[in-house]
C-alpha cells in the first residue's frame, strides 16, 4: 500500500529546501546574479578616470553617486513594477537597492565629476585631484 506524505513533511521538506537555498552561496553574487551590481569598467582618459556602469532598467532619479579621495560610491534603487493584478509566473528580472563602493588608484576631484546616465548605461568622469598630480621640481 503506498503511503502519501502528510502535509508535515511536505511543509518540513520545503523549510528544508529554503534553508538550503538561504545558506548557499549564489546569494552572494547580488543583484545581477553574477557578481557585484552594479557591474563596472574603469578606465584611464589621460589624467582622468571614466567609470561605465551597467544600469539597466534604473531611473535617473534613482541613481546617487559619491566621491571622496579614491573612493566612488554608486547607490540606488532598481524597481520592477507590474500590473496591479498580475499574478507572477516567473521572476528573473530582480529588484531593490543597490550599494557599490569601488576603489581607484588616484585622488578625484569630487568638485569636478560628472555623469551621465543613457540608455541603462551610466558614465562618470572621475577628474584626477590637483593635490594628486605628480609636480616637476626644478633642481637649482
Amino acid at each position: 500500500m503506498a503511503r502519501l506524505p502528510s502535509a508535515f513533511d511536505t511543509l518540513l521538506g520545503l523549510q528544508q529546501a529554503l534553508d538550503s537555498f538561504r545558506t548557499s552561496s549564489w546569494l552572494d553574487a547580488g543583484l545581477s546574479g553574477g557578481g557585484a551590481y552594479p557591474p563596472v569598467n574603469v578606465f584611464r582618459k589621460g589624467e582622468d578616470l571614466v567609470l561605465i556602469a551597467e544600469a539597466p532598467g534604473v531611473r535617473k532619479s534613482d541613481i546617487e553617486i559619491q566621491v571622496k579621495g579614491r573612493t566612488v560610491r554608486i547607490s540606488g534603487v532598481k524597481s520592477v513594477d507590474y500590473p496591479k493584478e498580475a499574478a507572477v509566473h516567473r521572476r528573473e528580472r530582480l529588484a531593490g537597492r543597490f550599494d557599490r563602493a569601488v576603489s581607484l588608484p588616484i585622488d578625484i576631484d569630487p568638485e569636478r565629476v560628472q555623469a551621465e546616465c543613457r540608455d541603462g548605461v551610466l558614465a562618470v568622469l572621475l577628474p584626477r585631484a590637483a593635490s594628486d598630480k605628480p609636480r616637476t621640481i626644478k633642481v637649482s
